[in-house]
């Protein structure tokens, strides 16, 4: 039997995969890719030469049996995104749950994701944190911004940039002015650029300019009142 290997592709600037995933995308017998333009673009700079298959969110339901098979009967395949780790707001999940339910192998090598680099980056704590992805579009988006709204831990979003001076309006009304955020776009390409400050902050600062490029949206959790933390701390104190 082969093995799936789940392998990060980078973000923006080439240079950063790894060669254990070049090795990897030369060993196996069939690269899956998100759109096999952009992959079939970075294997030429690589010059990797392994057959390249479509595999996205629009197909994936027909194919993840099909692909599996292979993989049973002794062909190693590699799934791939447009950038970053597959399964991460990308296709991935359905084909790796199909090849666990079957006893394929699956090995999810380390590699290229966004939304790290802004949250590290950011400036808020990022000990605790709780990543959303992407919000949906129009159904359930208010409704899952207000179950947020009390949230301790800083929360992580995906975002287009033409929905990023929506999103930061839905939060100031939700979270209050004054809650601290942070805007990633362009990470590890030339125009990268990370912005700080609260949410109204957020706002002043894009709405003077066209935003392009895709978002990483950072934002700090609620705050406990004084009085709370002095109650969790007695509580500890007398355990």
């Amino acid at each position: 039997m082969g093995k799936l290997y789940i392998v990060p592709t980078p973000i923006g600037n080439l240079e950063d995969i790894t060669l254990r995933a070049i090795r990897i995308l030369k060993e196996v017998s069939l690269v899956l890719a998100e759109d096999t333009r952009t992959s079939g673009f970075l294997l030429k700079h690589l010059q990797i030469n392994t057959p390249l298959h479509s595999h996205h969110k629009f197909n994936e339901h027909r194919t993840v049996e099909q692909v599996a098979q292979r993989i049973e009967v002794g062909e190693s395949v590699a799934l791939i995104s447009d950038a970053g780790t597959p399964g991460i707001s990308d296709p991935g999940f359905l084909l790796v749950r199909t090849c666990v339910e079957k006893g394929i192998e699956v090995e999810c090598l380390p590699g290229a994701t966004a939304f790290i680099p802004a949250l590290v980056a950011s400036g808020l704590p990022c000990d605790r944190f709780i990543f959303e992805g992407f919000l949906p579009q129009k159904k359930g988006r208010n409704k899952r911004i207000e179950a947020l709204k009390d949230e301790a831990r800083t929360i992580v979003f995906y975002e287009s940039p033409y929905r990023l001076l929506k999103l930061l309006q839905q939060l100031t009304e939700v979270f209050g002015p004054e809650r601290k955020a942070s805007v990633s776009r362009e990470l590890t390409k030339l125009h990268e650029e990370t912005v700080r400050g609260t949410l109204t902050e957020l706002i002043n600062h894009f709405e003077k300019k066209t935003v392009k490029g895709e978002i990483v949206f950072v934002v700090e959790g609620k705050k406990k009142l004084k009085i709370e933390d002095e109650v969790e701390n007695e509580i500890e104190d007398d355990e």
